[in-house]
């Protein structure tokens, strides 16, 4: 099993939060949606299979580390979601229990060279909006997280961009 592809450092304690519905609502747009660490999390599994099958093992350990960095970030923001005060359902907006999460939206390209650039543009539409996240957030620790998890997304996206050299 391959380690998650991240920065180096830790991640922030979530220990101290407490009940925000306004924090919960904002960044409950990660965790489960169209651009959100779940979707990222099975889209990396389904791209990383594909390169297996191709005989690109390279490629295939570079999105399985990236899958389990993003799992990682599907943890914390559920937990920062719980202490918060709503159950980290897959839906787009905890605690209502509707709008759930989609596989549709996972990216089922057939060319490995369009599932790159698929993950690539995955990763920059999540850096956008965790940085569009962090004006409204008025948590010192939740910024934290944030920011900590914008170093990971960087990171992957200048991966994918080098390994997207030599693919046609």
């Amino acid at each position: 099993m391959p380690k998650p592809l991240i920065a180096e450092g830790g991640y922030p304690s979530l220990k101290d939060l407490q009940c925000d519905a306004y924090a919960a609502r904002i960044i409950s747009s990660a965790y489960a949606t169209s651009a959100g660490e779940l979707n990222a999390t099975l889209q990396y599994i389904y791209h990383s299979i594909s390169f297996a099958c191709k005989n690109d093992e390279k490629r295939a350990e570079l999105l399985k580390s990236i899958a389990i960095a993003e799992m990682r970030h599907l943890d914390l923001l559920g937990e920062a979601l719980i202490r918060l005060g709503a159950p980290p359902v897959y839906s787009f907006a905890p605690p209502a229990h509707y709008n759930f999460y989609s596989t549709k939206f996972v990216a089922y390209s057939r060319s490995l060279r369009n599932m790159i650039e698929d993950d690539i543009m995955g990763e920059k539409y999540a850096i956008y909006g965790y940085e569009r996240m962090l004006p409204r957030l008025k948590n010192d620790t939740l910024r934290a997280l944030i920011c900590r998890i914008l170093e990971d997304e960087q990171l992957h996206l200048e991966t994918l961009n080098s390994s997207l050299e030599g693919l046609t």
